[in-house]
């Protein structure tokens, strides 16, 4: 008795790790490398963010998650209905690191999430605002399932419970038919601009008692309505 027993706990543990290495290891969730925006004949915007919390101005979630809010008095969203959401906002710079406005951004786990497919996915939305352009607005849903793969896992892996390298990884996931976010101007020179945006985190060290330690993320926009009224970076 005692013998199948013991067949029958070895062969649920075989399949446990085997069904771990197939979700771990499986080629359909490679991310694409190729950018839906870098192909583009339009201009693009290029703004850049902290993704650090304590390089924010603001941030701030229920308290309770691996990221603690900053500043350490800023109010909690332990509300029963946002106790999912994160928000924070930052300075948001061009490609020449020049302040050019301020994004304020909320995210929520999705409930489309599926890791059979590699979709680790998290809904969210951007207020931008330039100063002297206009404001606009990215919705948008995120896969962070390459980010965990390949750097949360292998920090809670490591003897020191953290992870140090080079990635760089598209977050956005849709709702363009290319994985692209939704782009809706609302005032100055981006109101009724309807566009496509790519959000993208790049990371050199993170921690698993605190997270991202070294990380910055940028926005892609594509400005097909202002590229003779503005100018973006190239």
């Amino acid at each position: 008795m005692i013998k199948y027993l013991v067949a029958l706990l070895l062969g649920l543990a075989v399949g446990v790790a085997a069904f771990l290495a197939l979700l771990y290891f499986n080629p359909l969730t490679a991310q694409n490398q190729l950018s839906p925006i870098a192909v583009t004949d339009n201009a693009v915007l290029h703004l850049n963010y902290p993704a650090v919390a304590s390089n924010m101005l603001i941030y701030t979630n229920d308290g309770e998650s691996q990221v603690a809010p900053y500043p350490a008095k800023v109010l909690q969203l332990w509300e029963s209905p946002i106790r999912r959401t994160d928000a924070f906002a930052t300075v948001l710079t061009d490609s020449r690191n020049q302040t050019v406005g301020v994004g304020l951004k909320f995210s929520s786990d999705s409930e489309a999430t599926d890791l059979l497919n590699g979709q680790l996915l998290v809904d969210s939305v951007w207020h931008i605002y330039l100063p002297g352009q206009g404001s606009l607005f990215v919705e948008q849903r995120e896969n962070y399932w390459s980010y965990v793969r390949d750097i949360v896992i292998p920090a809670r892996w490591s003897s020191g419970d953290n992870w140090r390298g080079i990635w760089s990884g598209y977050l956005s996931a849709g709702p363009g038919a290319l994985g692209t976010a939704r782009v809706v101007g609302g005032s100055g020179i981006f109101s009724a601009l309807e566009s496509e945006g790519l959000e993208t985190l790049s990371s050199k060290a993170y921690s698993v008692a605190q997270g991202l330690v070294a990380a910055d993320g940028e926005l892609a926009i594509e400005m097909p309505r202002i590229e003779s009224e503005a100018t973006p970076d190239p």
